[in-house]
């Protein structure tokens, strides 16, 4: 394609009689003509402005700095102030090797002069010159290492290009580059009357007209490659929140990490359920499909609004999973299905009837088999299309078993049967994960029920999930309760390790740190997560977070004054401070600030597409 034509086809140029519309540098519309134009014409600022120590291109300025000090010694990352630093910094550094012969002359030369001065000064009975010393011992440990060939020497050069859209902006930007150079032994100075020259030198030219530079040798030139940097982030994903280290955005596609896991630990109120909301609406736009299993309600506002389901589970009439079911697609499998169910259903008996003996195991498989085949299902896949039996069909065949085990089985059963647990576990399957967004309650029942009701929910989802490929992210909140039981703990394990296969993403949450990481199952669900979140702890469990993360001290004691929002985003092996932030419209479906949804009830204000889509205004978890 010609450069007329390039012109032409611009996604942003506009085509009239006269020309092509462009915009200009200063944001208002030109017309030009394509005939008379070329490359250059199309890519070069309209005018700039030279003054002493900045240069003007188009509505912005620019100024360099060139480093003339450096520090005696440096470490490893020790450039991360420059490299992370508030605002946008162009940094160009030159490297020009020096012939070790010629450095090994100039070093025998100094070392001679030192000593002679130094002697000179002892002779003469005077305090030898501290600085004098230490560059001694320097240049003869320089001397050997050039000699036996463990060092190369350098010439380096390193100049700093800052932007900004007024000279009085430019200044204070310039003062606080300087103020951080200091910091770390550098000192830096503003190029006067030699501003172009400077920023040909920021240039990806190659092109060094300054050359104002100091030597170096492997050991420190290779200090000052920044290998190390705070952003953290890729080229798709999600916005998850502003780096507090620099202000970028941390912006990651969990769908591109080794596994596909996520785990959030944070203390009551610190923010955690306002992430959550906010990856799930933001991954829901992506066309992934979400499910929640809501302990609490949480989620309902925001199902709502995206048209999604609320499932809600309780002992009236209304939703309900038969535990017992098979697979849709289970016919013509290589497996066999019954096996599997059955093994799954020992592990649902134990979280209802407690710790089971070896002879009450063996009953209940027994009970199992016997339940199914009274259905007609047995180990031929054509009969697993049958209707599935229920649990008071298992809890009549205890009750037709000649062991005594097998009576007190039945009637530690009978509970969740006809008793004060009945009609959760014992319905045909009355629901379907068809929505994109899909949110499963068990806010409604007791607590000694939900452990099981949770097993018994991902039990279900986790059948649905291997039934259709599809990008999947399930949400476990106050994931800790499946912790207090070994079996339910090996489940949820389960799922985040075979997880990744079926394109499933599993997110838990817990505000309850020693309960979920006292489970070795855990523990192996945190090392099966690329994506790790600790938002504000409590000092009761700040001591097992730094153990299990290898945190810092100040990485700890961050984490204890961390204010509503924020703290640290580990991804694979970096991680950085994180704040979260939300659009407006966003707020108002996630938040769950009691002051602000009581305000909002009050305004009686209605949440519409407008509101998931709104990004002009950005909000942040804990205010108004």
């Amino acid at each position: 394609m010609d450069f007329q034509a390039l012109l032409k086809n611009l996604p942003f140029a506009k085509k009239e009689e006269q020309g092509v519309v462009i915009p200009g540098a200063d944001g208002t519309a030109v017309t030009v003509d394509p005939n008379d134009m070329n490359i250059v014409d199309l890519i070069a600022p309209q005018y700039l402005e030279m003054d002493w120590n900045y240069m003007k291109i188009n509505n912005k300025y620019y100024s360099v700095l060139m480093i003339t000090d450096y520090p005696r010694t440096v470490r490893s990352t020790w450039l991360s102030p420059l490299i992370n630093f508030e605002s946008s910094l162009a940094i160009s550094t030159f490297y020009y090797p020096v012939d070790s012969d010629e450095i090994l002359d100039k070093l025998k030369k100094k070392i001679a002069e030192l000593e002679a001065s130094l002697a000179t000064e002892y002779e003469k009975g005077k305090v030898l010159d501290p600085k004098n010393k230490v560059a001694l011992q320097d240049a003869q440990s320089l001397l050997d290492n050039v000699a036996s060939g463990k060092e190369k020497f350098f010439n380096t050069g390193m100049y700093i290009r800052v932007s900004a859209a007024s000279p009085k902006e430019l200044d204070s930007l310039i003062k606080n580059v300087q103020n951080t150079l200091r910091a770390i032994g550098l000192n830096a100075v503003p190029l006067t009357l030699r501003v172009d020259e400077g920023i040909t030198s920021t240039l990806p030219y190659a092109l060094d007209p300054i050359y104002k530079v100091r030597n170096m040798d492997t050991t420190a030139l290779a200090m000052t490659f920044p290998f190390v940097t705070s952003d953290l982030t890729m080229s798709q994903g999600i916005l998850y929140g502003v780096n507090m280290h620099n202000n970028s955005m941390v912006i990651f596609d969990r769908f591109e990490m080794p596994n596909l896991n996520e785990v959030i630990f944070a203390t009551s109120g610190a923010g955690k359920s306002y992430l959550v909301k906010l990856e799930a609406m933001r991954y829901l736009l992506t066309g992934c499909q979400v499910l929640i299993i809501d302990p609490e309600s949480e989620y309902e506002k925001l199902s709502r609004a995206v048209d999604g389901e609320y499932i809600t589970f309780s002992q009236d009439t209304g939703s309900k999973i038969n535990p017992f079911e098979f697979l849709k697609s289970s016919k013509g499998g290589t497996k066999n299905i019954l096996n599997d169910k059955i093994q799954g259903l020992h592990t649902l008996m134990k979280l209802m009837l407690g710790e089971l003996s070896n002879v009450e195991s063996s009953l209940l498989d027994r009970a199992f088999r016997m339940t199914y085949n009274e259905k007609g299902i047995n180990n031929d896949p054509d009969t697993w299309t049958n209707p599935a039996p229920l649990l008071e069909d298992l809890y009549k065949v205890l009750k037709g078993m000649a062991e005594k085990e097998s009576h007190e089985l039945a009637a530690r059963l009978e509970k969740f049967v006809f008793g004060s647990a009945a009609g959760v576990f014992n319905q045909p399957t009355n629901i379907e994960i068809t929505n994109k967004f899909t949110v499963f309650s068990i806010r409604d029942l007791q607590d000694d029920l939900r452990p099981i009701a949770m097993y018994m929910i991902l039990d279900f989802i986790w059948t649905r999930v291997r039934e259709d490929l599809r990008k999947r992210i399930l949400i476990v909140d106050e994931a800790w309760t499946m912790m207090q039981y070994e079996d339910s703990a090996r489940f949820l394990y389960g799922i985040a390790k075979r997880g990744r296969k079926y394109y499933l993403g599993l997110t838990t949450i817990s505000q309850d740190v020693d309960e979920f990481l006292a489970s070795r199952y855990g523990k192996a669900v945190v090392t099966n997560s690329s994506l790790q979140f600790l938002l504000k702890q409590s000092p009761a469990a700040i001591d097992l977070i730094t153990n299990t993360f290898n945190l810092s001290s100040g990485e700890r004691n961050f984490l204890l004054s961390a204010g509503v929002g924020e703290g640290i985003f580990f991804a694979g092996r970096n991680h950085v401070a994180i704040k979260i932030i939300a659009s407006r419209g966003e707020h108002r479906l996630i938040t769950s600030n009691p002051k602000e949804l009581s305000k909002m009830k009050e305004q009686n204000l209605q949440f519409s597409e407008e509101d998931i889509a709104e990004s002009a205004l950005i909000y942040e978890p804990g205010t108004e």
